[in-house]
């Protein structure tokens, strides 16, 4: 019988909205066997996941997405199977996490210029862990009644070019890498259909991301169309990466995106899990 793996997921630590011990249980309820806890550049939640999963028999792999810089846009790197105690990549989690502390005071202040006050103070209130992101923001704009929901939030409030707007320089590819690898995990590039690049600037993305210490691609995603992993398969196997898989599942607040809502990998490529 072959085992389910979502190894994509937030919890509340990060911009997701479930404790790690809720993410675990609801992974189990829709069967999946191996779950990989991968919060935005923090790993608080990993020894709860752990002693949750240890109750129930499941797999839990410990991971985190590392936030970085390509080519000028916001790339993220999943990094699987990591020593959550490592000091190099704890190191670099915290740059990241001040840098996110940073830009939510501006966001907050650049909102408050438009019109809209109390924005930090409320996407604070709706942060439950050290991560207050741009989620929360748009959580808070729904709150307050300036969206109808968070997509619409952020894409008149915080996407590029829009009031709440602030530019983010995130760990250079290859350091997120080798952070990651560090702390002996595998860095896998999270979502590639979500960056919206061309072939050419895909690829290169792709070459660099290999030649830095890259191992795999998330072939099949809760954001990305089938049609999408097919082409990733065949670019995961001329780039000689592995392939895995991620629901990207953030709370219950989004049912288009389950736990363990994939389709079976694709023909042609081989598992990120394979050697494990």
């Amino acid at each position: 019988m072959k085992r389910r793996y979502d190894l994509h997921t937030h919890t509340l630590y990060s911009d997701g909205t479930l404790t790690p011990g809720e993410l675990v249980r609801r992974a189990m309820d829709r069967r999946v066997d191996v779950l990989a806890l991968t919060d935005h550049d923090v790993t608080d939640g990993i020894a709860q996941a752990q002693q949750a999963a240890a109750q129930t028999g499941m797999t839990l792999v410990p991971g985190v997405e590392v936030s970085a810089t390509w080519a000028g846009r916001t790339v993220h790197i999943v990094g699987l199977h990591i020593d959550p105690a490592n000091a190099v990549l704890q190191a670099g989690l915290a740059g990241l996490r001040t840098h996110r502390a940073a830009r939510a005071q501006e966001i907050g202040r650049r909102l408050e210029k438009n019109g809209i006050a109390g924005a930090y103070q409320g996407a604070s209130a709706l942060a439950q862990g050290p991560i207050l992101s741009r989620t929360h923001f748009a959580r808070f704009l729904v709150d307050a009644g300036h969206a109808s929901d968070t997509g619409k939030a952020f894409k008149k409030f915080l996407s590029a070019g829009a009031p709440g707007a602030v530019p983010s320089r995130w760990a250079p590819l290859d350091t997120a890498i080798a952070w990651i690898r560090a702390a002996g995990g595998q860095p896998v590039l999270a979502h590639p259909g979500r960056y919206q690049l061309g072939s050419g600037k895909l690829r290169r993305l792709l070459g660099e991301f290999k030649a830095g210490g890259g191992e795999a691609i998330e072939v099949l995603s809760g954001s990305q169309t089938l049609d999408l992993g097919q082409r990733l398969v065949r670019l995961a196997q001329e780039f000689d990466l592995l392939a895995s898989v991620g629901s990207d599942y953030h709370g219950p607040e989004k049912p288009w995106v389950e736990l363990g809502r994939l389709p079976a990998l694709p023909a042609g490529c081989t598992p990120v899990w394979h050697s494990w």
